[in-house]
């Protein structure tokens, strides 16, 4: 398992290059270069100035001259940073109700279709609501993920009201005593009044039917997107609480920085990182084991 997700991030792994440091001298020079790597591979502008500036205290304080020090800092640190923000997805009761958000292009019904798979294969029953009516293709793919993934699948028409949809599905989970509901919904940032409207329209149909649910709301993001990822989130996060992110293609990215700065910036928890194809390939996210394969 180590060894994909390790394979997982060769092309950040090879942008960054931690390995042209080792054996240098500690000076100014030194800092500049890391510095420049890191915003190459998205960390960001802000997250790399806080850590550079924390390396540069250090090795003052303790006098460090061997930049193998300074690496091993680094990766303490980058591993302290997303470990103060972990989270995983915890289904302790029934039902539980994961709603979905995220812009078309992400990634989002291949992440509930694989997300549905693995909780299949843990022996639950999966619902998936089509509550997406916007587009008919967004239903069309959903259908493909249920039949793939062996969930039951809620949908209305093309442009049926949303919430009616997820009202259908709630109904369904109750009457057949489901253990899980995955509600898909549509992504129009550009329109986010109204996207907001829908999604709280949603979240309300869901809480009186389930007082308490959902219990968790997941964002998706797309890892090559670098520092624009962050820019959703924020969009996202001004229309509702985000409990958690899924982050997919990092296997297809230099600018797998940007899990770090996602967790520094915006203090959401990345839950699931996308590192390949196959429904195993979407991996719950373990901060050792990613900050490890940066360096490997």
């Amino acid at each position: 398992m180590f060894k994909s997700f390790k394979e997982g991030l060769k092309k950040t792994r090879e942008a960054l290059n931690f390995s042209v440091f080792k054996g240098r001298e500690v000076n100014e020079e030194f800092f500049e270069e890391l510095e420049e790597k890191l915003i190459l591979a998205d960390i960001g502008v802000k997250t790399t100035l806080e850590l550079i500036e924390e390396l540069k205290r250090e090795a003052k304080k303790k006098k460090i001259k061997e930049s193998d020090k300074i690496l091993e800092l680094l990766k303490s640190r980058l591993k302290s940073i997303l470990l103060k923000h972990k989270g995983e997805l915890k289904i302790d009761h029934k039902p539980f109700v994961i709603l979905v958000l995220g812009v078309n292009g992400v990634g989002k019904t291949t992440t509930i279709g694989k997300l549905a798979k693995q909780l299949k294969d843990e022996g639950k029953s999966v619902v998936l609501a089509a509550a997406d009516t916007f587009r008919a293709a967004a239903i069309e793919q959903l259908e493909v993920w249920a039949q793939r993934s062996g969930a039951r699948i809620i949908k209305g028409n093309e442009g049926a009201d949303p919430a009616s949809v997820v009202f259908d599905a709630v109904q369904s989970v109750k009457a057949k005593g489901d253990d899980v509901l995955i509600i898909d919904t549509a992504g129009r940032l550009h329109n986010k009044d109204r996207l907001m409207k829908e999604i709280q329209k949603i979240k309300k149909v869901v809480s009186k039917e389930l007082p308490g649910e959902p219990s968790e709301i997941l964002l998706v993001l797309d890892a090559n997107t670098g520092q624009n990822a962050i820019s959703q989130a924020k969009a996202f996060k001004e229309i509702t609480d985000v409990t958690g992110i899924a982050l997919t293609k990092l296997d297809g990215t230099a600018k797998g920085g940007i899990v770090i700065a996602i967790s520094n910036e915006l203090k959401i928890p990345i839950k699931y990182v996308g590192i390949g194809e196959k429904i195993e390939d979407l991996r719950k996210f373990n901060p050792e084991e990613f900050v490890e394969g940066l360096f490997s």
